[in-house]
C-alpha cells in the first residue's frame, strides 16, 4: 500500500526551486522552468496587519503609500528580517502557482548565502515548511548560481563565481561539486542604490527615492571611470526649499559614488583567490571568473574585476536567472541531493 501511495505522490507533487532573494523571488517548477519572478516586497495595512499586495503590485507602492500602508522587504542581506511577512510572501507565491498536489505537498529547494548561521537556516526552512513545503532542501547560492551559469562544477577543476545579488555578494571557488573557498559580504545592489542616494543628497542637497536611485544605476551608472558617457535628468525634493527640483547626473559621478562599495567586492574576490589552492588558481586563470546576479549587469564591473584580479572575467548569459536555472538543474537530480 505504501508503495502505491509513493507513486501517487510523485504523480501529484511538483518539486520547486526557490531563489529567495533580497530584491526578487524566482521560482522554478520542475519540468516547467522559471514560472515566477517577482520583487520581494509585501504591502501591509498597519492597522489590521492584513497583507494587501505581494510582489510587483507591492513594489509599485514603495515610497508612495498613505501612513497606514507600509511596503516591507522581508529579506535583508540575503536572510529573513521579518519571519511572518516572509512566510506570507512565500505562501502567496506558492498558492499562486498551484503546485500543491491533490494528495501531497511539493519538495522545495531553497538557496541561501554561504555565511548564514544555523538559526537563519532554520528560519528559512520553517518559512518554507509553513508555506506548504513537504521536505525542504537548502543549497548555497554561489554553487547553484555556478550550475545555472553553465559551469561544470562536478569536475576536479577550479571554477570561480561572483554572485552579486540585491543584499549579498557571494564569491566562491568550486571544485568536485562543492565550495572550496568562499566569502559572503553584505555589499550588493541595495548598497549601490544607497550610495547613489547619499551621493545626490550630499552633492546636490536633493532627496530621491530608492526607485530613482535604481533607475540611475542602470541607465547611466558605471564602475569603470571613463567607460560610459551618459546623463540623466532626475527629480527629487530639495532639502533646503522642500520643493521638487530636477538635476542632471552624469555617468562619471556614479563611478565616484560606487567606488568604495565596489572595492569591497574586489577585496572579497582577492581574498578568496588568496585562499585558493594553487592548482585551482591555475584553472581559474584558464577558465576565468563568472559574474552572476543582478549586479553583473552593472556597467563596467567585468572590466574592473578583470583589471584588479588579473584573470579573464565573463558575465553569464542570464545573470538574473542563474540561481533559479541552477535550482532547476538540481531539481532534475533531486534524488542525488535527497540521498546526501
Amino acid at each position: 500500500m505504501m508503495q502505491v501511495e509513493g507513486e501517487t505522490e510523485t504523480m501529484f507533487a511538483k518539486d520547486i526551486g526557490i531563489d529567495l532573494g533580497t530584491a526578487n523571488v524566482l521560482i522554478h517548477v520542475k519540468g516547467k522552468g522559471i514560472v515566477l519572478n517577482e520583487p520581494s516586497v509585501v504591502a501591509i495595512d498597519k492597522n489590521t496587519n492584513k497583507v494587501l499586495a505581494v510582489g510587483e503590485e507591492a513594489r509599485q507602492m514603495v515610497g508612495r503609500t498613505p501612513a497606514n500602508i507600509i511596503a516591507i522587504r522581508p529579506m535583508k542581506d540575503g536572510v529573513i528580517a521579518d519571519f511572518d511577512v516572509t512566510e506570507a510572501m512565500l505562501s502567496h507565491f506558492i498558492n499562486k502557482l498551484d503546485v500543491k498536489g491533490f494528495l501531497s505537498k511539493p519538495r522545495i529547494l531553497i538557496c541561501c548565502p554561504t555565511n548564514i548561521t544555523s538559526v537563519e537556516q532554520k528560519a528559512i526552512r520553517q518559512a518554507a515548511e509553513k508555506s506548504g513545503g513537504k521536505k525542504i532542501y537548502l543549497e548555497e547560492e554561489p554553487k547553484v548560481a555556478a550550475i545555472g551559469a553553465g559551469m561544470d562544477i562536478f569536475q576536479p577543476s577550479g571554477n570561480m563565481v561572483v554572485d552579486i545579488g540585491g543584499g549579498t555578494t557571494d564569491v566562491a571557488v568550486l571544485s568536485m561539486g562543492d565550495i572550496v573557498t568562499s566569502r559572503s559580504i553584505t555589499v550588493a545592489g541595495d548598497t549601490f542604490d544607497n550610495d547613489i542616494t547619499q551621493y545626490i543628497k550630499h552633492h546636490y542637497k536633493l532627496l530621491i527615492g530608492e526607485r530613482t536611485a535604481e533607475n540611475i544605476k542602470f541607465n547611466v551608472g558605471t564602475v569603470f571611470p571613463g567607460s560610459r558617457k551618459e546623463q540623466i535628468d532626475i527629480r527629487g525634493r530639495d532639502m533646503v526649499s522642500g520643493l521638487p527640483r530636477t538635476v542632471t547626473i552624469h555617468s562619471d559621478e556614479i563611478a565616484v559614488a560606487l567606488k568604495e562599495s565596489i572595492y569591497m567586492i574586489v577585496h572579497a574576490a582577492k581574498n578568496v583567490l588568496e585562499k585558493t589552492p594553487p592548482e585551482l588558481s591555475a584553472d581559474i586563470i584558464d577558465r576565468g571568473v563568472f559574474l552572476t546576479g543582478g549586479g553583473a549587469l552593472l556597467h563596467g564591473i567585468d572590466q574592473l574585476l578583470a583589471d584588479e584580479l588579473k584573470v579573464p572575467v565573463f558575465i553569464s548569459d542570464n545573470p538574473l536567472d542563474c540561481v533559479a536555472i541552477g535550482t532547476g538543474i538540481l531539481l532534475e537530480n533531486m534524488d542525488k541531493i535527497s540521498n546526501r
